[in-house]
């Protein structure tokens, strides 16, 4: 292999563990936060719907499939909705409102009291993804926001925030799936027992 190609692998790696030992130093109390709003929801009869844009989209339908299937006991299904997922939702919203709308609208839909709404963005400014976060709060809903840039808007509107103050993007995405991992399995177990 090209030795040029071996240290960037080496070096991608070692960002890796760096970032991870910064979240494993940071995000141990965030993370039991955010299981903790996402079990007394769940438990007071509410449900989670998550968004986000481009990559945190897919985790968005990531992490719902975790809590509507399973992470990795059998249990009963936990009520999450991806606000990404319906193509036609979303582009009937784009179309007769605005972009910034498309999650905002659903929000205003299906979110109530005791739900959690889980925005993600990278950046922490993402506009449709903070309008969410602001008609979820309005509704009294809480708001567990994921996002990789210190003192963003949706870190202000937020119940619990794990920011992991990357400055590269996908080093955000990585920390922000370990993050969703753990807090499915945190979940998860008190819902086995």
């Amino acid at each position: 292999m090209n030795t040029n190609k071996e240290n960037q692998i080496k070096q991608a790696i070692e960002t890796h563990k760096k970032a991870v030992s910064n979240f494993e130093a940071n995000s141990i109390e965030t993370i039991a936060a955010a299981a903790e709003i996402i079990t007394e929801a769940i438990k007071n009869g509410g449900k989670i719907c998550i968004c986000g844009n481009g990559g945190s989209a897919a985790d968005a339908q990531h992490i719902a499939a975790e809590l509507v299937g399973r992470f990795k006991r059998e249990r009963k299904a936990i009520a999450a909705i991806a606000l990404t997922t319906n193509s036609s939702t979303i582009t009937a919203i784009a179309n007769d409102y605005k972009y910034e709308d498309v999650f905002s609208r659903q929000v205003e839909a299906l979110v109530q009291k005791n739900d959690v709404l889980w925005a993600i963005s990278t950046s922490g400014n993402s506009a449709n993804v903070v309008a969410a976060a602001e008609s979820a709060k309005q509704k009294g809903a809480k708001i567990l926001a994921f996002t990789g840039k210190s003192g963003s808007k949706l870190e202000k509107i937020a119940d619990v925030c794990l920011c992991t103050d990357e400055k590269i993007t996908a080093h955000s995405q990585e920390i922000h799936q370990l993050s969703y991992h753990i807090i499915c399995d945190l979940v998860e177990q008190e819902f086995c027992e």
